[in-house]
């Protein structure tokens, strides 16, 4: 059974932070959706464009094993939305992954389920989410995948391939990729 990714994007997502964990999934025979919560073409921190495979509002969720959430400072667009954070709650009932680096663990914090999660984050969010650890690359907690920043984002993707596909599937990638 084919295993579905649902990562939403607006303007001012972190580019690698985005492309690199896709790449990676999709290299594992992992289908991903890129949903833009409005506009499908969007454009990164560093003005590279993505054109979305769809727009939010046109997305069934329910088809999606987990949700990823891109940081950058399109964070603060993803938040002021309040679609990604319900999503998230949603996905987290429904007791199915959900994906976050960089800033974007602060939609994480505001849909209510970090609690006493284990989490890491950018250090820029650390006055909002004060337990994140600091010295951890990723953070697998359950149903929970955090990672730091663009600099964590290939561990971040074969985090995610070894969560939907197994760890065997994340080493030979690994491996073909030389990380």
């Amino acid at each position: 059974m084919t295993q579905r990714v649902l990562c939403l994007l607006t303007d001012g997502f972190e580019e690698i932070e985005t492309v690199a964990p896709i790449d990676l999934l999709r290299r594992a025979g992992v289908e991903v959706t890129l949903a833009a919560l409005e506009s499908p073409e969007v454009t990164g921190r560093s003005g590279i464009r993505l054109v979305a495979d769809a727009i939010l509002s046109d997305v069934l969720p329910d088809h999606h094993d987990l949700l990823f959430l891109p940081g950058g400072p399109g964070v603060v667009a993803l938040r002021a939305d309040g679609r990604p954070a319900a999503l998230a709650k949603m996905f987290h009932q429904a007791g199915k992954r959900i994906a976050a680096i960089c800033a974007a663990p602060l939609v994480l914090k505001d849909a209510g389920i970090l609690g006493d999660r284990r989490h890491t984050a950018h250090a820029s969010t650390h006055v909002e989410l004060p337990h994140a650890l600091q010295d951890e690359r990723v953070v697998v907690d359950g149903n929970l995948i955090t990672s730091r920043g663009a600099g964590t984002s290939i561990d971040f993707g074969l985090a995610l391939v070894a969560e939907l596909r197994g760890r065997h599937c994340a080493n030979e990638i690994a491996a073909a990729i030389m990380a």
